[in-house]
């Protein structure tokens, strides 16, 4: 889990499997390659609102398609934020502290 933008008004942290399972551990498992797949995805919290959305599967891979860009071309402080308020519409999740 890594923080890739915090301010007053959002917060993005990437997760990301950092170490496989080794699949050979348990002797009742056939490996197979489908079972290889490394996930990862992106929690967006909106301060403002108290509310969070995470990206996976293709909303990850276009969020990260736009950090690449990111780091490409340099954005302001506002053109990050106006792009993370274009996901605020998304995010119907409280954020809750376990």
């Amino acid at each position: 889990m890594n923080t890739l933008y915090d301010s007053e008004a959002f917060s993005v942290v990437h997760m990301q499997q950092d170490i496989p399972m080794p699949l050979e551990a348990n002797p009742l498992f056939t490996p197979k390659a489908e079972h290889n797949l490394v996930r990862h995805g992106f929690e967006i919290v909106d301060k403002r609102s108290g509310r969070e959305v995470y990206l996976d599967g293709s909303w990850a891979e276009v969020f990260h398609a736009q950090i690449q860009e990111w780091q490409r071309n340099t954005p302001t402080q506002e053109e990050v934020e106006d792009t993370l308020d274009s996901y605020t519409g998304l995010a119907h999740h409280p954020v809750v502290i376990h």
